[in-house]
């Protein structure tokens, strides 16, 4: 399947310099862009059929973390919110198991997917070097969630392949924290995990290509309550070349180093 015929260029003409100034600066304004019907509709029924077909290939775990992903500190305690767990649960599809001619594949690799993506970020992006991380298909079955964090990485990059019936939010809330100048924002972030400040929530419709920024947004998904499982992918790069995942985070995602 060609780029064409995989992304929806007349809804969403990524070639186009204006069109990448206005969907940057939306992005840069909220944080967050959900560009509905990304994929067109043939692209999309195949990757909702390859993404069920490859599902026994997928690792699933359970994380207890707090949401700043880092170890406790013994200096505060549990309750605090540095430290207060948060409970994570998915199966994950690595990329070294997808196939040769996955459109997911053509897509990450296209030159004028990755030219849009730098222009919206401002950064030049590279692949991860190791054959497990760049391209990975999430599911998020029943009473599955992901709990309330923020992300290491500066952004995110992902495609609804299929929305469950019920449950499955994807909730959020800009700039609660600013990790460039190691200000963590505790009391915000308590403020939002126990409800006393309400969230917003980003609706993505399947085939939407949603671009979030995460280290400063605490963001989570709301347990799937559907038979109708959450299916998303992430297309992940980095700013720098040659990274690979940590062997850490690669045993706990993949359940394997290579």
């Amino acid at each position: 399947m060609t780029p064409e015929k995989i992304v929806n260029l007349q809804k969403h003409p990524i070639k186009d310099i204006n069109y990448r100034k206005n969907c940057k600066a939306k992005l840069d304004l909220k944080g967050a862009l959900v560009m509905e019907n990304f994929l067109t509709f043939e692209s999309l029924d195949y990757l909702q059929s390859e993404s069920r077909e490859l599902h026994h290939l997928a690792y699933f775990c359970h994380q207890n973390h707090n949401a700043y992903l880092l170890k406790p500190d013994p200096d505060l305690p549990d309750e605090h919110i540095r430290n207060l767990a948060q409970s994570s649960d998915k199966g994950c599809v690595t990329h070294d198991q997808i196939p040769l001619d996955s459109p997911l594949r053509t897509l990450y690799e296209w030159s004028v997917f990755q030219s849009f993506l730098e222009a919206l970020l401002s950064n030049k992006i590279f692949p991860y070097t190791d054959n497990l991380s760049s391209i990975n298909i999430n599911y998020f079955e029943k009473g599955q969630q992901l709990g309330w964090h923020y992300d290491n990485a500066s952004f995110a990059v992902t495609l609804m392949v299929q929305a469950p019936e019920q449950g499955g939010e994807f909730q959020y809330l800009e700039h609660l924290r600013n990790f460039e100048k190691n200000d963590q924002g505790f009391a915000k972030t308590e403020d939002v995990v126990k409800g006393r400040i309400p969230c917003k929530k980003l609706n993505m419709g399947d085939g939407s290509l949603v671009l979030f920024k995460g280290r400063n947004s605490l963001h989570r998904v709301t347990q799937v309550k559907s038979d109708h499982a959450r299916i998303l992918v992430t297309l992940n790069f980095n700013t720098e070349p040659g990274i690979m995942l940590s062997k850490l985070a690669r045993m706990t995602f993949f359940g394997r180093l290579e």
